[in-house]
């Protein structure tokens, strides 16, 4: 059986479901499996599935204290009849020779987050019964933009749990906002902090390690990647683009795969790391960063740095200056003593620089590249005028890393490169209109029907309504007052 230990301390150990359940650990850390020899996996055992065989063969080597019976009811219930592509991730080729979209965002609220997000309640549920945990539990989650509504739509009425998201005020798309403000579900609530992502993101780890359990019979949990339920089903999709891509003839059985993510928390590019300590051949994973270059400096100088200005961008998704799931990555690199010694700089110094060992070390798979609005603006119009496909912002940003990556020496030589798309362009119409050089001074319902006639790119079901749906969470707090808010309202 896999024990989780906290990165912060290895003498902590839970099983999977425990894992879930908390969603960090008690001393700020988070979960991680043990040993890296209990994931490993023949690649073609996963691979010789549909997505939902895939998601069955991940989850059932991470979750192993699930029954195989219960791993596949909850990846039915999770993937049936929610995506709107039968592939749930497909892949898409485009562009330049040997470049592939993978398309992440045909879930309920068009982004990447809804192919964990709608499994995460799912088997936080199932743990709950199997740990005997009576204790209502109250999502906490900090979103730069996609979790809070897939997290919202995922958790709605789900019974014995509710959800409160954080979200920046005027750090979002308008549309994204929309997304969380108009979310059903009585056990609901989208709360604006004055501050950035960071703020409260910092907030809410505070509120974890001050008030675990904020009234009797109330226990807190997450619907962040810090949560290892919500970053295990995220790997899958690494395995089901190599799969697409074998289909369609463009590699050869064990030929290496570069992965290129647009990342902010870096939770989806971790996923990656896990499916390559899990046998899969990925080549390199490049970390595409936008103007909030903290992460792509990171892996070039091995110094992390969080005291610099914060830019809003036009990809606010990844507008994030503390990376939470580097520190996964830090602890099985750096070792325990060295990750717990590097969180602590950063909090307390704002910055931390590892040894040129450990870097060396991170750099043999990882790449940092970051691209400007400027870049991200010109790779949307390029491709869309060439090819008529059409990338939301942080796509763009991606798409533009990869074009610097495989025009290096470091990338010129990997049999494909799958550029991770992370949104519908539709969440950030007005951005992606003035991207092609089209007027976006109208509102975002205005822009978003505009995109549509122009280009033809069907809108999504779940953002064509979202402009006519009641405005149900109005409530803006400073960081402050986040502890109040939560004690209050849970």
């Amino acid at each position: 059986m896999i024990n989780y230990i906290s990165t912060r301390d290895p003498g902590h150990k839970v099983s999977s479901s425990e894992a879930i359940l908390k969603g960090q650990a008690p001393d700020g850390g988070l979960y991680i499996p043990e040993s890296m020899d209990q994931i490993k996996k023949d690649y073609h055992e996963i691979i010789n599935n549909d997505f939902k065989g895939m998601a069955r063969a991940v989850w059932s080597i991470f979750f192993d204290d699930y029954s195989s019976d219960k791993i596949e009811e909850l990846v039915e219930r999770s993937y049936t009849g929610k995506f709107s592509s039968d592939e749930i991730t497909p892949l898409v080729k485009t562009g330049r020779e040997g470049a592939y979209v993978l398309e992440l965002y045909h879930g309920p609220t068009s982004a990447f987050k809804d192919v964990a997000l709608s499994a995460l309640p799912n088997l936080m549920t199932a743990a709950r019964s199997m740990n005997d945990f009576s204790d209502d539990i109250l999502i906490l989650t900090a979103t730069s933009g996609d979790t809070g509504s897939a997290a919202l739509h995922g958790f709605s009425d789900v019974p014995g749990t509710g959800i409160i998201v954080f979200y920046p005020y005027g750090g979002v798309s308008d549309t994204q906002r929309l997304q969380m403000v108009t979310a059903p579900g009585s056990n609901t609530r989208a709360v604006a902090v004055r501050g950035n992502f960071d703020d409260a993101q910092t907030g809410v780890k505070q509120l974890f390690r001050d008030i675990p359990q904020p009234k009797a019979g109330v226990s807190l949990s997450s619907a962040n990647s810090i949560n290892i339920g919500r970053l295990v089903p995220q790997i899958v999709y690494y395995f089901s683009a190599y799969r697409q891509l074998l289909d369609m003839g463009a590699i050869t059985d064990g030929d290496m795969v570069d992965y290129i993510v647009p990342t902010g928390n870096f939770g989806d590019i971790m996923a990656g790391y896990f499916a390559k300590k899990m046998g899969l051949p990925v080549g390199r994973l490049v970390c595409a960063s936008n103007k909030n270059d903290v992460l792509a400096e990171f892996l070039e100088t091995g110094h992390y740095n969080r005291k610099r200005p914060f830019h809003k961008t036009t990809s606010p998704s990844m507008d994030i200056l503390v990376s939470s799931n580097l520190e996964r990555l830090l602890y099985y690199v750096c070792g325990a003593d060295h990750a717990l010694g590097y969180m602590k700089e950063l909090s307390e110094n704002g910055e931390y620089t590892i040894s040129s060992e450990e870097l060396a070390e991170i750099r043999s798979l990882f790449t940092g590249l970051y691209a400007s609005d400027e870049e991200g603006a010109a790779a949307i119009k390029e491709e869309f005028e060439s090819d008529h496909y059409l990338m939301d912002t942080h796509t763009a940003i991606a798409w533009s890393c990869m074009n610097k990556y495989r025009d290096s020496e470091e990338g010129k030589d990997a049999a494909a490169y799958v550029v991770l798309s992370t949104a519908s362009p539709y969440k950030f119409s007005r951005a992606v209109l003035e991207a092609i050089g089209e007027d976006a001074s109208g509102t975002d319902r205005e822009n978003m029907e505009k995109l549509h006639k122009i280009t033809g790119a069907p809108v999504p079901a779940g953002l064509a309504g979202v402009f006519d749906r009641e405005v149900r969470h109005e409530d803006v707090i400073k960081t402050d007052e986040m502890r109040s808010y939560v004690v209050e309202n849970c």
